[in-house]
């Protein structure tokens, strides 16, 4: 029982991780510093990088997007990575008027991949900021001019709001754009404040000067989060930024996303353990953000922490092992912070009915979630890539 006691303990302190970095962010006391008046910035010149494997559904729409910004065209560079394709993405590139890179079988397959080898073929040093954007993604209107308005770029990173793009298919949906919401606007709206590192994601921003200096050096199958590791141990800021949004079309049914789910699982297991010792001695980066780095690696996403709890909950319940009557409070404290969440994205939400019913698929979707997150362990080591299904968007879909 000792033993059980233990490990019960060691599970719910992981768990507890990421409130306690919120607890860190609320009471960290902000360094307050007299901001100088500057010059208006240049308008910065952004290359957007599309990195595209057989993206030919989605392809065109994510280039409209790019190129009906209400931004100038002088200060922007559109390139489409064609990886590996087998398709009609490279001729809807060309012919929607943007430049496009093909790679073939000669050179090793992968988003990560074709960025490194992209970033070689374009002389980026030209730009401001590398911008990059999913290619099942699309871009709100104002999504350029909202990251100019934080320049100079040149030594930043930023990471825009992430949303879906298709909330009303269905429940599922739903869901993920209501827990979208409470990642991006309201848990690194808190990280933002504290002056902690928000985790990257799709639409990153990388400042030029920051390029040159580390390079393009994530290679993993969740080569973002890689990204933020190597970032975040090299003591670089990552700032998120609402204003500039990017929306992706969210897997309608659970075949779709189950492929997606544990890669992305399996994928920032797999850099934790690659960069959680280099994070925690790094002289370049405080204690704060050291817990902050190593919480978000090792977080589960809110229902796979749901099913964990539960089935802690059931053996302390069923075994009663010495130190019950504390582990149970853990266990509650990160629940109720993603309650918290959550509820604050119900009330901003146009259709708060709608979205607070999504919720009634929740306990199904725990379950599936789970088993996913289990199937993810196989996965460590092996670095597999499956490509997530994707579908046409539907005529309703507009951007929030």
């Amino acid at each position: 029982m000792i033993v059980v006691t233990a490990v019960l303990t060691v599970v719910a302190i992981v768990l507890l991780l990421q409130s306690v970095s919120d607890f860190i962010s609320v009471v960290r006391p902000l360094r307050r510093r007299t901001r100088q008046r500057r010059p208006p910035a240049p308008l910065p010149h952004l290359l957007f990088l599309v990195p595209a494997h057989n993206e030919e559904l989605l392809i065109s729409s994510c280039l409209r997007a790019l190129l009906h910004q209400h931004y100038p065209v002088d200060r922007r560079t559109i390139a489409v990575i064609a990886d590996h394709c087998t398709d009609a993405t490279a001729e809807l590139a060309r012919r929607a008027g943007v430049q496009c890179l093909e790679r073939d079988d000669q050179d090793p397959p992968g988003k990560p991949y074709a960025l490194a080898w992209a970033l070689e073929q374009l002389d980026f040093t030209a730009r401001d900021a590398v911008v990059i954007v999913d290619a099942d993604t699309i871009v709100a209107p104002d999504f350029a001019a909202a990251l100019a308005a934080r320049a100079p770029l040149r030594h930043k990173v930023l990471q825009p709001f992430n949303g879906v793009a298709n909330p009303a298919d269905n429940a599922l949906t739903r869901m993920a754009a209501t827990l979208s919401t409470a990642t991006h606007r309201f848990a690194f709206g808190l990280k933002n404040r504290a002056g902690l590192n928000v985790p990257l994601s799709t639409g990153m921003c990388l400042g030029t000067d920051v390029l040159i200096a580390t390079g393009w050096r994530a290679f993993s199958i969740c080569e973002d989060w890689e990204m933020y590791a190597l970032l975040t141990e090299r003591g670089i800021r990552i700032e998120s930024i609402p204003q500039a949004r990017v929306f992706a079309q969210e897997a309608s049914t659970l075949r779709q996303s189950s492929s997606q789910r544990r890669r992305w699982t399996a994928g920032k297991l797999a850099v934790l353990l690659l960069y959680a010792r280099s994070v925690t001695r790094s002289n370049r980066i405080s204690l704060a953000q050291k817990i902050d780095c190593v919480a978000e690696l090792s977080a589960f996403g809110p229902t796979v922490q749901l099913a964990i709890v539960v089935v802690i909950a059931a053996l302390l319940a069923l075994l009663r092992p010495p130190g019950a009557e504390w582990i149970a409070p853990l266990l509650a404290v990160p629940l109720v912070r993603w309650i918290i969440y959550a509820a604050a994205a119900v009330a901003v939400d146009r259709e708060p009915g709608r979205a607070l019913l999504a919720f009634a698929f929740l306990p199904l979707y725990t379950v599936w979630r789970a088993r996913a997150a289990v199937a993810a362990l196989a996965m460590l080591g092996e670095q597999p890539w499956v490509r997530t299904e994707r579908h046409l968007q539907s005529r309703s879909h507009t951007l929030p």
